[in-house]
């Protein structure tokens, strides 16, 4: 358990952090950094491109100056080098489709403690869901997170001798990609329902890997997995789908694992205790306010439900990721 000495001047600017989340959005709904990587402008000129009112556009870019994503010279503003690098969509390396995913997930903390009286999900959140550009935002988000650490883990983790790789619920395959291209031998599978495709395929034109990586439609909740693999993936997957349907998930993917196959799960993983670290715990009530049973899990349930599946030789694989998340492998005999 973490403890931590509050004082009342945290407190208040902890109540007030909002304002900044806000400020955040507003820029990126404004795609305002692609604008100003673009060309450095007054406000005056920002307003006439967006159509929109000088003066509060003004006090948007004063307060984004603040924040140290914008600076401001003689009334023109430019963007930061690391504004320029995450939040231009010119860049490689945009964030701008998670934050936006994010902002889409606002008006529902909102009412977090009515979810906490009824113990249900947010129902105005739950109809977002088939909104397409919320499903955009979310999609390329989990991209966008996965660009930052794919790359990492496909380096840290030995697949030497593995053939081929099931992405269970991989959406846009950001994780087989970095998985093939680091291991030349592998092949893989990305299993999720029909509208993920897209996003799977837009990714794996881009990185040329469609000979290696194919795209199977399914919905692994209803439906067994197809084919035979030595390895599966499963990347914050099983935080949506509670404990018995979780499950049923890892049986599912035990099953489709040939003798001597390897499973890994990627999540936040909370302690024993359940109340650190701080991200997974957090992720817990964002998971209430979006599904019926989702949540986060600790390692101690991660292995009791993978050793329930046959799976021996389970270990948290040692690679130091952000926000409490972690890897947990198993073998099947």
């Amino acid at each position: 358990m973490t403890n931590r000495s509050w004082t009342p001047a945290e407190l208040l600017q902890l109540s007030v952090d909002y304002w900044s989340v806000c400020t955040l959005h507003a820029g990126v709904k404004l795609d305002l950094f692609t604008l100003i990587t673009e060309k450095a402008q007054t406000s005056t000129e920002l307003a006439k491109r967006l159509l929109a009112d000088e003066r509060a556009l003004s006090m948007l870019l004063n307060a984004l100056s603040a924040m140290g994503l914008l600076e401001k010279e003689n009334d023109i503003y430019k963007t930061t080098q690391f504004a320029t690098e995450f939040l231009s969509r010119k860049s490689s390396r945009y964030l701008g489709h998670i934050v936006l995913h994010h902002h889409n997930l606002m008006p529902s903390w909102s009412r977090l403690d009515e979810s906490v009286v009824t113990g249900k999900p947010d129902p105005e959140r739950i109809s977002m869901i088939n909104d397409i550009n919320v499903r955009e935002n979310f999609e390329m988000g989990m991209h966008d997170l996965a660009m930052q650490i794919a790359p990492l883990l496909a380096s840290g983790i030995d697949l030497k001798g593995r053939r081929r790789l099931l992405d269970l619920g991989g959406g846009p395959g950001t994780y087989a990609v970095h998985f093939c291209l680091h291991n030349p031998q592998l092949a893989a599978v990305i299993f999720d329902i029909p509208t993920t495709r897209p996003f799977a395929e837009k990714n794996l034109d881009r990185f040329k890997l469609n000979d290696r990586i194919s795209f199977l439609a399914g919905d692994f909740m209803t439906e067994e997995v197809p084919g035979r693999y030595d390895v599966a993936w499963l990347s914050h997957i099983l935080h949506g789908a509670g404990t018995d349907g979780s499950a049923a998930i890892l049986r599912k993917a035990v099953s489709s694992l040939e003798p001597g196959g390897m499973i890994m799960i990627h999540e936040f993983i909370l302690n024993d205790d359940m109340c650190s670290p701080l991200h997974p715990a957090l992720f817990s009530l964002n998971m209430l306010l979006g599904t019926p049973n989702g949540r986060s899990f600790s390692q101690g349930e991660l292995f009791s439900m993978l050793a329930s599946t046959g799976v021996r030789h389970l270990r948290r694989l040692d690679i130091g990721l952000p926000n409490g998340a972690g890897v947990i492998a198993g073998d099947v005999t």
